[in-house]
């Protein structure tokens, strides 16, 4: 399972690759052969560029030319691993407390075991999908820059938004990678870590005023607000990436955000008395999550099918004796549980228990388990699904309790939030105790409580400013966030995630948990990429 495309450097050159059937039927975009189109084709006028930009935004939730498999984006690895959430769950959210899996693949036990090497078949998978999206982006601003319709200047400020977020990633994951922004033959350079937060932090400003106006962008493409929340994110990182303090940025930002169109998710569409649960059902585009979502990928059942996304959410999380039935679905992959550490997030809201005494209610509402005939304890990490609590926060049912448009349970249509506002409620009450200037805790206390207000039904959860520590929001950040791909980052933050200053059954390969090594904060570099690249210098301790 060896990716063999290696990058040269994040400069495909894309002119046709843009081209997809599978473009988000949101884009209203039809189907273009790519054995009958050239660039100038692609770029000819607007409509046409139209199709190209939402190849930009597909492949970040698909994965190749013909969904869900069969002319890949990346060879050399299954396609369906390849799919970019997929991969930045393994990243992100595998290897923390989280998750566990008991599938086999080589390289995945040792995500959560927290040993992997320079050569994962899974690190590198991600690498490759980011630098893709990467050269997409350079390809596409370049093309498109001819264009004389006004609406190219959107599209544009729209690609350099996603090639921004790319950059983001590699960032967070890998700290020192090329900057690229042309497209180009040459072999570049390595940039540091601070010349990339630089370079996203000027993008995501310059282009804020070029993106469309809160909310008035089609549903799956950006607008202004976007770059502000991602901004948000960026500062409030700052710290932990480039040793600089930029919280008060954080703070400024995270307010724009809130004080746009934006709102919290009240509505209980299915009456079940939560509006936490709507966020990630197959109707999240029209039961009213989609007002919450600044950012999230789109899936269609029959429209943009992928073994990766929301369908390898929701399938690898059934097992046991789950009914996939229940999830929309025709079965479950029986791979992804959690662990007692999470679990035990939500100790405070537990109103019942089993007869060995673990928790099986929670007025939390967002502590979504199954936990019938499954064990609270992980013994070992197998295929035995029983070990760890399963997780049924993802869904491919409607509001109305229907399942999702593939009638063959196949693929799932629930979109998957990448950023959406209850992050940055979060992002500023953060800001604010780290003591960023203009933040107030008792707004940040506010908005928490809303959050746990949605999640209890009513104000049993609300909090006071007293509430309101570090250590507090950290935990919050689990609840509120778990799964959706932000956990690692959280913890590298909190300097938690390779430390002995908190553990979780498995870390570092130990059932009780150890510490690692702290160059484990951030991932290597592909092998393989060094390999073609001599400008290139493996990130330290790997």
């Amino acid at each position: 399972m060896k990716i063999k495309n290696i990058l040269k450097s994040f400069t495909f050159i894309a002119a046709v690759s843009f081209l997809t059937i599978s473009c988000h039927d949101d884009l209203d975009q039809l189907p273009i052969d790519p054995d009958s189109f050239t660039e100038e084709n692609v770029f000819a006028d607007i409509n046409t560029a139209k199709g190209a930009l939402a190849k930009l935004y597909s492949s970040l939730a698909l994965t190749g030319q013909q969904g869900p498999a069969g002319q890949p984006d990346i060879s050399g690895i299954d396609e369906g691993f390849s799919q970019y959430s997929r991969m930045l769950y393994n990243l992100n959210e595998l290897t923390t407390d989280h998750a566990v899996v008991g599938w086999g693949d080589p390289g995945l036990p040792d995500l959560h075991n927290m040993s992997w090497s320079s050569s994962n078949d899974f690190t590198e998978a991600l690498y490759s999908r980011l630098a893709q999206e990467v050269s997409f982006c350079n390809s596409f601003i370049a093309n498109a820059a001819n264009l004389t319709d006004a609406e190219a200047a959107t599209f544009i400020a729209e690609a350099r938004f996603l090639r921004a977020f790319a950059y983001y990633n590699l960032i967070d994951l890998y700290a020192n990678v090329p900057l690229t922004t042309i497209v180009s033959v040459e072999l570049p350079q390595q940039s540091t870590r601070e010349e990339l937060f630089n370079f996203v932090e000027s993008e995501l400003i310059a282009i804020g005023t070029l993106l469309k106006e809160s909310g008035s962008n089609e549903y799956g493409r950006v607008d202004k607000v976007a770059a502000w929340a991602l901004l948000s994110r960026l500062y409030l990182n700052a710290n932990s990436w480039i040793g600089q303090d930029k919280y008060s940025e954080c703070i400024t930002y995270s307010t724009q955000v809130m004080n746009s169109s934006y709102t919290i998710n009240t509505t209980d569409a299915n009456g079940n008395g939560s509006a936490y649960d709507e966020l990630f059902l197959a109707d999240n585009n029209t039961n009213g999550a989609q007002n919450e979502f600044i950012f999230a990928l789109n899936f269609d059942g029959l429209q943009s099918q992928t073994y990766g996304g929301t369908t390898f959410l929701v399938h690898a999380s059934i097992g046991g004796d789950m009914d996939a039935a229940n999830f929309g679905v025709n079965g479950g992959w029986a791979g992804l549980r959690t662990t007692k550490s999470f679990v035990d997030k939500f100790s405070s809201s537990i109103t019942g228990t089993d007869g060995d005494g673990f928790p099986i209610n929670w007025s939390d509402k967002r502590a979504m388990f199954h936990t019938d005939g499954q064990n609270y304890n992980i013994n070992t990490i197998s295929n035995t699904f029983e070990d760890g609590y399963a997780v049924a926060k993802f869904k491919n049912i409607n509001s109305d309790g229907s399942a999702g448009n593939d009638s063959g349970g196949d693929f799932v249509d629930s979109d998957l939030p990448l950023i959406r506002l209850a992050e940055i409620y979060l992002n500023y009450a953060e800001a604010s105790v780290r003591g960023g200037i203009g933040g107030d805790t008792n707004i940040a206390t506010t908005k928490i409580n809303e959050l746990r207000s949605r999640a209890y039904g009513d104000n049993s959860g609300a909090i006071t400013v007293a509430d309101l520590t570090l250590e507090f929001i950290l935990d919050e950040r689990s609840r509120e966030l778990y799964w959706e791909g932000t956990r690692r980052t959280d913890l590298v933050r909190f300097n938690q995630f390779t430390t002995g200053t908190y553990l979780w059954p498995f870390k570092g390969g130990s059932s009780t948990g150890v510490g690692v090594d702290t160059y484990r904060n951030i991932f290597p570099l592909p092998a393989n990429i060094l390999t073609i690249n001599p400008n290139l210098t493996q990130n330290t301790g790997y």
